[in-house]
């Protein structure tokens, strides 16, 4: 399962990706967590140091290359842009796999399998877009084969910037990290808004939630869509002041949402052909909006119309090396 959190800054949109990961990887599940936020927090969050991880935007063209495969449809790496989806002869991954991409990019930072797509150089300000560095995780995705009681968990950038690609239809399970407050409030109705004819499996989680009146606040306002709340936590103050503690040193409430948060991933149904069909879609249309000129060739045509995701999939892709 492919698992996204997002929310307004501050909500605790990190922290919580974070818990989620060590509580599963704490069970035993095979799990790779991304941190795709513009503020690159998550091995923090993790308990591990910051600023230590090779990015997967430094590389790029060999994550291209190595996607690539044997695909008749891509004519060369260079060719390959953050939507590329993958066809016959693609190269696809599995959460838990030897390949060169996992070996340069992926490190265990507090028991838990991190990917970071990288802070902005000084050669970046003023010049470069945050997609840019996004770019990889979209292309990962794109071509991630992830089975039941496998994860995919990516902590995303604040807010709803995340639609400005197709990145958003990327995953099985949205959770919309909620501070019962206006502002938050406000973003989860921008997010869901845009998700709403997309097919975004969303649940709202409350967070730093104190009495019954911040419960009824967040009831009022996502309704249905909150599925649970953490209360305000003692062990989070501590990890944002750097002591990263055992999960068992969790309180007992919040330590039982990260249950409710594992169960309502592993009850979400995987729609392949609509995970496909959003792949097709988006690369369309960057295609048509700015990667035709950029590559000088048309790149729709990089779409593999009888080529689907899924379990069923991997015999026509190209063995890992």
């Amino acid at each position: 399962m492919k698992v996204a959190f997002v929310g307004k800054g501050g909500s605790g949109k990190t922290t919580l990706a974070a818990l989620h990961a060590r509580h599963l990887t704490a069970e035993g599940r095979p799990l790779l967590a991304v941190d795709a936020d513009i503020n690159q927090h998550l091995a923090v969050a993790l308990g591990g140091p910051a600023a230590t991880m090779r990015p997967l935007s430094e590389h790029l063209p060999a994550i291209k290359e190595y996607l690539r495969g044997d695909n008749p449809r891509i004519g060369s790496a260079a060719q390959m842009v953050k939507t590329t989806p993958p066809g016959r002869g693609s190269r696809l991954l599995r959460v838990a796999e030897q390949n060169p991409i996992y070996t340069e990019c992926v490190a265990t930072i507090g028991g838990v399998r991190l990917a970071v797509t990288g802070e902005f150089s000084t050669e970046d300000l003023g010049v470069a877009c945050y997609h840019s560095k996004v770019g990889a995780v979209e292309l990962l995705l794109n071509h991630m084969l992830d089975g039941p009681g496998e994860y995919v968990v990516v902590d995303m950038t604040a807010g709803a910037d995340s639609f400005a690609s197709g990145l958003f239809t990327r995953f099985d399970r949205t959770f919309l990290v909620c501070e019962p407050t206006v502002r938050s409030v406000s973003v989860y109705r921008q997010y869901a808004g845009y998700a709403r004819d997309y097919g975004v499996a969303l649940s709202v989680i409350g967070n730093k939630v104190e009495d019954a009146a911040d419960v009824e606040f967040l009831r009022e306002h996502v309704g249905a869509d909150l599925l649970t709340w953490m209360s305000r936590s003692a062990y989070v103050r501590r990890a944002e002041r750097g002591t990263v503690g055992p999960l068992h040193e969790l309180e007992d409430a919040n330590r039982a949402v990260l249950g409710l948060l594992a169960d309502a991933v592993d009850g979400t149904t995987q729609d392949w052909s609509a995970f496909t069909r959003w792949a097709h879609e988006f690369h369309r249309r960057n295609a048509e909006a700015w990667a035709n000129e950029r590559a000088g060739v048309d790149l729709t045509t990089q779409i593999d119309r009888d080529f689907v995701m899924g379990p069923a999939a991997l015999a026509e892709a190209v063995p890992g090396s």
